[in-house]
């Protein structure tokens, strides 16, 4: 008997385009993301001796330090994850340079045992194939051809899925969007768009910081010709990262 099940959204896998009945599992996470606040509150209501307060600057402060001793060259390991520097990317000959446009500063994320270990203790359910309308269903950065979520300022992504159209092109409050995970600020796409169809939107991402977005695209379109009467907001399930 596991201990904790995830429940998982079966979607259509847009990297086998060609391949018929493949598809993948999405976790569901709606309501479950946890913050440095979160995580305070728990230790609190958990027994700890320190207040809230010396909690939330506590982690907050590891966190900055981490981030900067991992600018700094340093591998850093927590209990969940191992943090190494890493910079990808091609270097033709010995005596290549780094080229901002061919070369990518990231890191790479390793699970530490104890994390692998707790991960054995869950079961996943299967809820069913995801309502396949209106979504968004991979966001590939062209920059660098990478789909794992990090994205390019100003630079163009292609954005595919279903019934993504965004119009109409006159009214601003349709458009494709970032919206900074933590503080929620908006940044808008703003038209031309290279490409704006059903399935396939190619934009210029705006000059936006380093942080994590949310992509959501606020259309009108419908298949059948006519505008929706009410707004469509579609978001991207896969987090996307500026480095």
């Amino acid at each position: 008997m596991k201990k904790y099940v995830w429940k998982v959204w079966l979607s259509p896998n847009w990297l086998t385009k060609d391949v018929e009945n493949d598809y993948v599992a999405m976790v569901s996470t709606t309501g479950k993301t946890l913050y440095n606040e979160d995580i305070a509150r728990q230790m609190v209501e958990d027994g700890s001796e320190l207040q809230y307060e010396t909690i939330f600057d506590i982690l907050n402060r590891a966190d900055r330090l981490r981030r900067d001793r991992l600018c700094q060259g340093y591998s850093v390991q927590t209990g969940l994850c191992h943090a190494k520097p890493q910079v990808t990317g091609s270097f033709i000959g010995s005596a290549a340079r780094y080229d901002p446009d061919k070369h990518k500063i990231t890191c790479e994320l390793t699970l530490t045992a104890e994390t692998r270990k707790g991960l054995e203790d869950v079961g996943v359910e299967v809820l069913g194939v995801k309502d396949s309308g209106a979504r968004i269903g991979l966001v590939t950065d062209v920059n660098t051809g990478l789909t794992d979520g990090t994205i390019t300022p100003d630079g163009d992504i292609i954005i595919e899925g279903e019934k993504i159209r965004v119009l109409p092109l006159d009214e601003p409050e349709y458009r494709v969007y970032l919206v900074e995970v933590t503080s929620g600020t908006e940044t808008r796409f703003d038209p031309p768009y290279a490409v704006n169809d059903p399935k396939k939107i190619i934009c210029r991402v705006p000059p936006v910081g380093a942080g994590e977005y949310t992509l959501r695209i606020i259309t009108r379109f419908s298949q059948g010709g006519e505008m929706l009467k009410n707004p469509r907001t579609l978001e991207y399930e896969l987090p996307l990262k500026v480095l």
